[in-house]
């Protein structure tokens, strides 16, 4: 389904934290996560390729370390759209802010480590903001990841009505919407630290979620309100789209699934083999 003009831009968050090495990085012998090599291509190059295919999709912003641009730049090539780079800022929100700046209109959002994302999930999401949504928040629920993989994810959250797990897939409507990006400061990993949680939406919301008292769409009606925006959850049929490249297990979990779709950006093993790594 082609999607109505304009378009939108899409924004892939690659940056690690200074002076963290990355252990999964660090395995593989490369200097940033987004280049650990998978299914003969690194992970980076597979989102790009996502969005490469994505209809709709006008414009490519890589939120990286400026050392990073040139290195980027070579790997991935030239293709349409074309590839923007970013300076990431200290923490997530200020880095998807940055992006918001040099982005236009509508805007998508996801990680480099989203090996398995797919313009399919790319155009819902898009499809989701063009029908009236300010943010959509791509979800997959519990029986749908443990269908894709057993092992690929072990975060859930508990509402009422469903247990879901994150796509790392975001939409926001324009810039205002981006206000909502307000929620990962300081790393938004509510899963690993809930206080993050309780910081971004309240401690009523996170006293009724802890409760389980909430269904999904009365979570998102309360997270509406408090942003006064509309910030929608999307859940996505597949999946695996909420399997990213977390560690070793993972990272096993994936290549298998990729390799199982047979749909992989080859080819760029050689460029990766000339960046510098450590």
């Amino acid at each position: 389904m082609l999607l109505p003009e304009p378009g939108f831009s899409a924004a892939i968050l690659a940056a690690q934290r200074p002076g963290v090495v990355d252990p999964l990085a660090e395995a593989h012998g490369v200097s940033h996560k987004c280049l650990v090599p998978i299914d003969d291509a690194p992970l980076i190059a597979h989102v790009v390729a996502a969005l490469r295919n994505s209809s709709g999709c006008r414009r490519i912003l890589i939120v990286v370390e400026p050392a990073m641009f040139a290195p980027l730049r070579d790997l991935l090539g030239d293709g349409s759209p074309a590839i923007d780079f970013v300076a990431a800022a200290d923490n997530l929100a200020d880095s998807v802010l940055a992006a918001a700046e040099a982005a236009e209109g509508m805007m998508i959002v996801t990680t480099a480590d989203n090996v398995l994302l797919t313009p399919a999930a790319v155009e819902a999401v898009v499809r989701d903001l063009h029908t009236g949504a300010d943010v959509s928040v791509a979800l997959a629920t519990r029986e749908s990841v443990l269908a894709a993989h057993p092992e690929g994810q072990r975060r859930f959250y508990r509402f009422s009505d469903v247990e879901v797990s994150n796509c790392n897939l975001y939409g926001f409507g324009g810039r205002r919407a981006v206000a909502a990006a307000e929620s990962f400061r300081s790393g938004g990993q509510f899963a690993k630290k809930p206080l993050r949680l309780l910081a971004a939406v309240g401690a009523a919301n996170v006293a009724l979620l802890l409760l389980h008292r909430l269904s999904l769409a009365g979570a998102f009606d309360r997270l509406s309100r408090r942003f006064d925006l509309r910030i929608a959850p999307l859940i996505i049929e597949d999946g695996s789209h909420a399997i990213d490249v977390d560690n070793e297990r993972t990272y096993r979990v994936a290549s298998l699934l990729l390799r199982q779709r047979g749909q992989t950006p080859r080819r760029m093993m050689e460029r990766v083999a000339e960046m510098l790594v450590g």
